[in-house]
């Protein structure tokens, strides 16, 4: 991969040496006509695939009516995606505020879980990635995360090993606001939490009055083959953070909390100028409607298995769940990345050289999950 050169543009993205001209579905047709096979899905953001007609249709609807109008003024459609979205969550998780990204919404979970219990740490897992603003790096694992938090004077979180019970039961005390967490960590390779680590993390926040924080960013919204990963899981978080294929790639945060961390909650305590406005909230509609519509949930979770057989199959170790499946091949996986986009073929690496992650449309169909298994064994040969 290249970075941006030649242009006005600050050089921070490694970049595909691709030009997206268009896309549908799990695919992308670039400048020239050719067209590539999506695994990667705009890192795990194309949902419902790439330019789906109702959510194009939700869009444009929407901005022929109004376009924006900040917070000052109620809306239905945020009202109505508040409602839909609480739907999809665990019981007792039933308050939703809206926001841009991720970052903004682990932010603010993180502050209102400060505001609740009137502490001032946080605990994170190692392997962890929660953003790039000052709180979110300092709650990420890595040291160029936590030196940006360094440099502004935010204090880092007490960061415990990953899956670790015996580790995290001593971190949790009457000092710590929250605990955060991946139930999926993304970044890492699609490495999962074992329910054993989840379910202990659940005992220590409700023993010392701590809120339990799922950031759900990338495994969230059905990718993980359920809504949630807490409903995977079997635990009830007192806050859920999502962003990524919320609304299938407008730009969307969301946060659902549960009535500890809604308790005392008042006006002014929480704001965001373009958080809930009608068009991203026409294309979280719409979004919804077609996972549950089209059976997206189900499909990343049969499809994701078809992956998972065939990957074991060739001898390779998988992580994750659903499409966030992390691939631990024999060889750099930047190697591997390389080899498969000359096919045509996109697809992510990780933290972990090893890993090659997958994270298409929740639609991927087990006939292009068969052309990305053919490109992989050809790449491996």
């Amino acid at each position: 991969m290249t970075t941006t050169t030649g242009s006005a543009l600050l050089p921070v993205y490694a970049q595909f040496p691709l030009r997206a001209v268009s896309g549908h579905g799990s695919w992308i047709v670039d400048e020239h006509g050719e067209r590539w096979l999506d695994a990667y899905g705009g890192h795990a953001v194309a949902s419902t695939g790439h330019s789906h007609p109702r959510v194009v249709q939700a869009i444009a609807e929407q901005a022929g009516q109004l376009l924006f109008y900040s917070t000052v003024l109620p809306h239905p459609l945020r009202e109505r995606m508040a409602e839909r979205l609480v739907a999809h969550m665990p019981e007792g998780v039933a308050h939703a505020f809206f926001c841009n990204s991720g970052a903004e919404a682990n932010e603010n979970a993180m502050h209102l879980a400060r505001k609740r219990t009137d502490r001032p740490r946080v605990v994170s897992v190692a392997g962890g990635w929660h953003g790039r603003s000052v709180a979110c790096c300092a709650v990420t694992d890595g040291a160029r995360y936590e030196i940006g938090a360094i440099r502004a004077g935010m204090p880092l979180s007490t960061k415990v090993p990953f899956n670790d019970v015996a580790a995290l039961r001593p971190a949790m005390d009457e000092t710590v606001a929250a605990l955060i967490v991946e139930p999926v960590q993304g970044m890492s390779g699609a490495r999962h939490c074992s329910r054993e680590f989840l379910h202990a993390a659940r005992e220590a926040c409700a023993q010392v009055g701590a809120a339990l924080i799922f950031d759900e960013i990338q495994c969230g919204v059905g990718r993980v083959g359920a809504f949630t990963a807490a409903e995977l899981y079997g635990v009830v978080p007192d806050a859920i953070t999502m962003a990524k294929g919320i609304a299938s790639g407008f730009p969307m945060g969301a946060l659902v909390v549960s009535d500890f961390l809604a308790e005392g909650v008042s006006t002014g305590d929480l704001g965001s100028t373009f958080g809930g406005g009608p068009l991203a909230c026409a294309a979280g509609l719409a979004t919804l409607d077609v996972i549950e519509q089209e059976h997206l949930v189900e499909n990343a979770a049969a499809v994701g298995a078809y992956l998972r057989y065939h990957a074991l199959a060739m001898g390779l170790d998988v992580q994750g769940h659903g499409l966030l499946l992390g691939l631990r091949l024999p060889k750099p996986a930047a190697e591997v990345q390389k080899q498969l986009f000359a096919r045509r073929i996109l697809t992510g690496t990780a933290g972990d050289p090893a890993i090659l992650r997958l994270l298409p449309p929740l639609s991927f169909s087990q006939d292009e999950a068969q052309l990305l298994l053919a490109g992989l064994r050809e790449a491996l040969a």
